[in-house]
C-alpha cells in the first residue's frame, strides 16, 4: 500500500507548544530518537494565550500552565513548582533560606497582567499599576519598587546579577501540564508524545506496533521435535515395545501373555 492509499497521511511535523520557564529538551531529544522522520517544531508561546492557541489548532500539543478549559483541551498534570519571591540582593529576607507570606506583609507586591498563579488574596500592599508581564515586574523589583512572587523556574528564566530569589512555603503552586485539543481519537503523534513525557519505553508505547520476539534455533529445533511426536530419529526394534507394566511385549509378570497358558500345578 503506498502513501497515499492510507486513510489519513502522517504530517510532515509535529508542532509542540512551551510556555515561558518550561524546558521541554529532554522529552524532544527522545523525540528525536525515536522519530526521526518526524520533525519536532518547537512553538513558543505566553502562558495566557497557550489555552487559545491549542483551541485554534496552532500546535498539535503544549507544555502549558494549569488551569486549562477541560471543556475544549485535554490535559496531563506533569510536575508542580515552588514559587518563589523574586527580591533584591541586599534584601532583609535573603538572610533566611524561605520565607512565608507573612513575612511580605510590609512589602509592595507586584502582580502582573500574565501571572496564573491561584491567589486568593495577595500578600503585602498592591503597586499603583499592574505590570503588563513577568518581565516587566522583574524590572521593576530591580529598581526597587516591590518584590515579586513567580514559579521558580520564570524566577531563572529572568535572572539578573542585582536579584536572588527565596522559597515562599505557603504561597499557591504552580502547575504544568501537558495539554491538547480534545479529538476521538487523539491523533497518533500526540498519544506517541504523551508516551515520551510518561516515560514508556519504545516497545509500550500506545499506537507504536510491537515487533514479536524471534525464537532461537534451539527453541526451533525443540518446537520441530515435539511436532512429531518427540521423535529423535531412532526406531524400536519390532517386539521390543515397552508395555504398561515396564515389560517387553506388554504383559505384566505373572500375568498371560500371546493368549498361552502355563503348565497346571500338580496335585
Amino acid at each position: 500500500m503506498t502513501g497515499s492509499d492510507t486513510p489519513s497521511a502522517t504530517p510532515s511535523s509535529f508542532r509542540l507548544a512551551y510556555v515561558p520557564g518550561v524546558t521541554p529538551t529532554k522529552w524532544v531529544r527522545v523525540w528525536n530518537e525515536r522519530l526521526p522522520g518526524t520533525p519536532l517544531e518547537l512553538v513558543q508561546v505566553p502562558a495566557a494565550e497557550a489555552s487559545r492557541l491549542l483551541a485554534d489548532g496552532g500546535a498539535e500539543a503544549g507544555l502549558v500552565r494549569l488551569p486549562v478549559d477541560r471543556d475544549v483541551l485535554s490535559a496531563i498534570p506533569l510536575y508542580t513548582e515552588t514559587t518563589v519571591v523574586v527580591i533584591p540582593k541586599d534584601h532583609v529576607a535573603t538572610a533566611a533560606e524561605d520565607v512565608t507570606l507573612a513575612d511580605l506583609a510590609d512589602e509592595t507586591v507586584l502582580h502582573p497582567l500574565d501571572d496564573l498563579l491561584d491567589w486568593e488574596k495577595l500578600p503585602g500592599s498592591p503597586a499603583i499599576e499592574r505590570p503588563a508581564t513577568t518581565a516587566d515586574a522583574i524590572e521593576l523589583v530591580a529598581a526597587g519598587v516591590g518584590v515579586l512572587l513567580v514559579p521558580q523556574s520564570l524566577a531563572r528564566l529572568h535572572h539578573r546579577k542585582d536579584l536572588t530569589y527565596r522559597p515562599v512555603l505557603d504561597a499557591p503552586e504552580s502547575r504544568v501540564a501537558l495539554s491538547w485539543p480534545q479529538e476521538e481519537p487523539t491523533p497518533d503523534l500526540v498519544e506517541e508524545f504523551i508516551g515520551i513525557v510518561r516515560g514508556r519505553t519504545v516497545n509500550s508505547t500506545r499506537g507504536r506496533a510491537v515487533t514479536p520476539p524471534q525464537p532461537s534455533a534451539k527453541e526451533k529445533a525443540k518446537a520441530k521435535r515435539a511436532g512429531t511426536g518427540g521423535s529423535t530419529g531412532r526406531k524400536s526394534a519390532p517386539g521390543k515395545q515397552t508395555g504398561a507394566g515396564g515389560r517387553r511385549g506388554g504383559a505384566p509378570k505373572g500375568g498371560q501373555a500371546g493368549g498361552k497358558r502355563g503348565k497346571p500345578r500338580g496335585r
